[in-house]
C-alpha cells in the first residue's frame, strides 16, 4: 500500500474537544508541536482519520487542515527547525 506523508494542523474552540482530538491524532501520527502533528497514512487511514476528526469537530467553530506532502517513498521534507530537532516520522510496524 502506497503511504503518502500528511502534516495536520487544527484549532478547536473548545478545551474539552481539543483534548479529543489530540488522543484522535495520536493513533494517527507523530506530534510535533501543540495542534501540530505528521502522519504518515495509507488513503483507507486517511479516510478513517478524517472520519474520526469530522465527527468530533463543531463545524461552525473548528478549523482542521490537512496538507499532503506526497508519497512516503518520494518526498523528502525540507524542514528548517529552530529550538527542538526536527525528525520525520519513519515507517514503523503497526501492531493492532
Amino acid at each position: 500500500m502506497t503511504e503518502r506523508l500528511y502534516i495536520v494542523t487544527y484549532d478547536i474552540a473548545s478545551r474539552r474537544r481539543w483534548r479529543k482530538v489530540f488522543r484522535t491524532m495520536q493513533g494517527y501520527g507523530e506530534w510535533l508541536q501543540l495542534s501540530v502533528f505528521q502522519c504518515r497514512l495509507t488513503a483507507r487511514r486517511r479516510v478513517e482519520m478524517v472520519s474520526d476528526l469530522d465527527s468530533l469537530l463543531h463545524h461552525g467553530d473548528d478549523h482542521v487542515l490537512i496538507v499532503d506532502l506526497g508519497p512516503t517513498d518520494k518526498v523528502s521534507p525540507r524542514v528548517e527547525s529552530l529550538g527542538k530537532r526536527f525528525d520525520a516520522v519513519a515507517r514503523e510496524p503497526i501492531i493492532v
